[in-house]
């Protein structure tokens, strides 16, 4: 027969341990259901822990990544925009050019030209004054070397966006701001520089339309790269939460008659003050 005794009661205590155990785990799978995670520190499960935190580092690194390439597409966006505004201002005045080469042309005829060629020669200067975003200008020969940005997590990377000056007398756009159409000489001059700078700057829109589009390139990269580290952390670390759910009444009901059982337990000495009456 057990030993009945008032200083030790064995089954009351086995029964808080039972119970004690079962809190433990609901406490337990309600942080996992509360957070989503299965492994929400070190002390869950430290190897996977490790390794989700050392890949958040890297989605961490890649999300600056994405700013610094968002930023270099703003920029090619806003300088290809300048470019074709100034291309097609160049075709504009392409037009003045072969008009005012016209010999029959009255005084007050080719000074109007002239008029409108300047007007567009303005249009141009104004055109590449503005194509900044950031503060940051390809085309006004304030940036010589072109502007880098990174492209990968360490750093190590970059895509480069080259610099263009279209600023008037240079080596692209060779018409001067001082340039005019007032003789039949001069039309002819404007229209051979005017070829020349129309040819230029195309080659340039070009070239910087193919390094816009590798930036656009790297940017689908990183964002894939990053979609698929998500994933891989969510792996590691996110809880089944169906499965969660269902363990989470289970210990529920386990607490309750842990409770119930602990509550009988401390009631089994009461039966020792029968055996004095």
């Amino acid at each position: 027969m057990p030993t009945v005794s008032v200083n030790t009661n064995k089954t009351a205590m086995t029964a808080l341990q039972n119970l004690n155990a079962t809190t433990r785990k609901l406490e337990s799978t309600q942080t996992k259901i509360s957070t989503g995670l299965e492994v929400s520190s070190a002390k869950d499960n430290a190897a996977l822990y490790s390794i989700a935190q050392g890949q958040r580092a890297d989605l961490s690194s890649l999300s600056a990544v994405k700013n610094s390439l968002n930023r270099a597409t703003s920029v090619a966006d806003v300088t290809l925009a300048a470019g074709e505004s100034v291309s097609d201002l160049l075709v504009q005045m392409r037009d003045k050019v072969v008009s005012a080469m016209d010999p029959s042309l009255s005084t007050a005829s080719r000074n109007a030209l002239n008029g409108d060629f300047r007007e567009l020669l303005r249009q141009i200067s104004h055109a590449v004054a503005n194509s900044s975003f950031d503060g940051t200008n390809l085309l006004n020969g304030s940036i010589t070397n072109g502007i880098k940005f990174i492209d990968n997590a360490d750093g190590s990377s970059v895509v480069t966006l080259s610099s263009r000056n279209f600023s008037l007398g240079g080596a692209i756009i060779t018409m001067s701001a001082a340039a005019d159409v007032l003789t039949l000489t001069k039309a002819t001059s404007a229209l051979a520089r005017l070829d020349a700078s129309i040819n230029n700057v195309n080659a340039s829109l070009a070239a910087l339309g193919s390094e816009a589009k590798q930036i656009e390139g790297r940017q689908n990269f990183v964002a894939k790269l990053s979609g698929a580290i998500e994933v891989g952390i969510g792996n590691l670390v996110d809880a089944d939460l169906a499965k969660e759910s269902a363990r989470l009444q289970a210990l529920q009901v386990q607490q309750q008659l842990g409770t119930q059982a602990l509550s009988i337990a401390n009631q089994s000495p009461q039966a020792i003050l029968r055996l004095f009456q």
